[in-house]
């Protein structure tokens, strides 16, 4: 115990530093650590809401569940990205500055009242000069995004044409046009450090004033000897917190960040007043149009004259046309994923944005999940016999089994075309929704199956409103065939 007390003997100076150090490092460590880890687990549940959120917008549905553009999706993963970043790097470091700051200030007005004053001038100057860094930062970083954006979709374009471009004598051209897009970025966000770097010349001197500025307050309010003890461990603790201040631009910019990433990320959110909306009381029995204008996923019109449709529970609308007549983009405005147009209900007519909650749109391009043939058929609450139910319906059930039931693991690549266009069927008989669309549900299949398996579907959803394209007109009872 004497060499432990000689150690850290706070009469002694050069051993109360060594005390201060050690504590500050494990302090600092402990921090991180429990930071760090409560970040990430926070970042693992984000991460699902938000790439949930944007499988059911609208975005996606309209340009099919491929997404249509891999751009729309790097810009997504790149957002969620900033998001996360914000969690790890501003928030936890700013909650544990603003707790520091307010037990030193509480401190300072304790032990050296007359300290507070040159201490709260500079806060107050920090405070100017982080609102000044926070609007002017805004707007670079917003331009910065879009000159980023502009040169990538520039230079994905030019990559496509890569060899006519060539060919024209206009590569070098094009290229320089997309690479100054990039350079007016990054001249964006050199204007945005050095804004940082002043701000940060500003806050590495917070500690050395108020540590200054506490020991000199002490001094001339009579504290000598050992009652500058409290006093100099207070400004110790200042000198700490002015070091962990160092780089507190970061926290902004990451602020900024993340506020540019959520302002895009909202976009692809699902319209929170259409589940208010459309209440289970109000869900449609009959969907009607008089004068529909088909449009595609972009807005241009398709055909020359709008159509009629009268969409009721146990009369099946079967849409036949040749690829490229707009099938399923009807589906899909029918959905209420693209265009805003207005169906009239058994009670009310019906927005977009309503349509879209009580109606299930199954695209033919299905997509398996690597996951559980349960997660696989999209219906967590269901039962087992149901499932199987489903299954067998679509003459799918023998396949699952040998591949162990419904808790063995599958992905895209261990079913065929036709049998995951099955699993795609089987989903819209677990849906729970009044409307259920399919589009070109038999493309995979034989033509004996494909007849048997809608037969089925149609007297199990008799009693939904149920829309079909496909490329041949196919028989089923009380259908109406609308050619396109």
């Amino acid at each position: 115990m004497t060499a432990s007390a000689a150690t850290f003997n706070f009469h002694v100076p050069s051993a109360f530093i060594r005390l201060f150090a050690i504590g500050r490092t494990a302090a600092r460590y402990g921090e991180r650590l429990l930071g760090h880890k409560a970040a990430l687990s926070d970042q693992i549940h984000r991460r699902v809401d938000l790439f949930a959120a944007m499988a059911t917008a609208p975005a996606v549905r309209s340009a099919s569940w491929q997404l249509g553009d891999e751009a729309r999706l790097a810009d997504y993963v790149d957002d969620v990205d900033d998001v996360d970043y914000a969690c790890l790097r501003a928030r936890l470091p700013l909650l544990t500055l603003a707790m520091g700051f307010a037990a030193l200030l509480i401190g300072c007005a304790i032990i050296a009242p007359l300290s507070l004053l040159p201490i709260v001038i500079t806060l107050s100057l920090g405070v100017i000069v982080v609102r000044r860094l926070t609007e002017t930062g805004a707007v670079v970083w917003s331009r910065a995004r879009l000159q980023r954006r502009d040169g990538t979709e520039r230079l994905g374009a030019i990559m496509a044409s890569a060899v006519s471009l060539k060919a024209e004598r206009l590569w070098n051209e094009q290229c320089q046009l997309a690479m100054s897009a990039f350079c007016e970025a990054d001249g964006q966000i050199s204007a945005l450090r050095r804004l940082q770097s002043g701000f940060d010349a500003l806050a590495s001197l917070i500690g050395p004033i108020a540590a200054f500025s506490v020991v000199v307050a002490a001094w001339l309010a009579g504290a000598r000897g050992e009652t500058m003890l409290l006093p100099i461990a207070l400004g110790f603790a200042w000198l700490a917190l002015g070091e962990a201040m160092n780089g507190a631009s970061r926290i902004l910019v990451a602020n900024l960040r993340r506020d540019a990433a959520w302002m895009e990320i909202r976009k692809w959110k699902r319209d929170a007043e259409a589940l208010a909306s459309c209440s289970a009381g109000k869900t449609p029995v009959e969907l009607r149009q008089e004068l529909l204008q088909r449009i595609s996923p972009t807005g241009a019109p398709i055909g020359n004259r709008p159509i009629a449709l009268c969409l009721r529970p146990g009369f099946p609308t079967i849409l036949v046309g040749t690829s490229g007549s707009g099938k399923s983009s009807l589906l899909k405005q029918i959905a209420g994923w693209i265009g805003e147009d207005i169906f009239d209900g058994p009670e009310a007519s019906l927005s977009a944005a309503q349509r879209r909650v009580t109606t299930t749109l199954v695209l033919h391009d299905a997509t398996i999940l690597e996951d559980t043939v349960r997660g696989n058929l999209f219906d967590p609450a269901g039962d087992d016999e149901t499932m199987w139910r489903a299954l067998a319906t679509v003459e799918l059930d023998t396949r699952m089994r040998d591949a162990g039931g419904l808790d063995a693991w599958i992905r895209q690549d261990m079913l065929s075309l036709g049998e995951a266009q099955r699993l795609n069927l089987a989903r819209a008989l677990l849906a729970h929704t009044p409307v259920v669309l399919l589009d070109e549900p038999t493309e995979h299949l034989d033509a004996a199956q494909g007849q048997r398996i809608l037969a089925r579907l149609t007297e199990q959803l008799n009693d939904r409103v149920l829309v079909i394209s496909t490329h041949r007109a196919i028989c089923l009872r009380n259908s109406t065939i609308l050619e396109l």
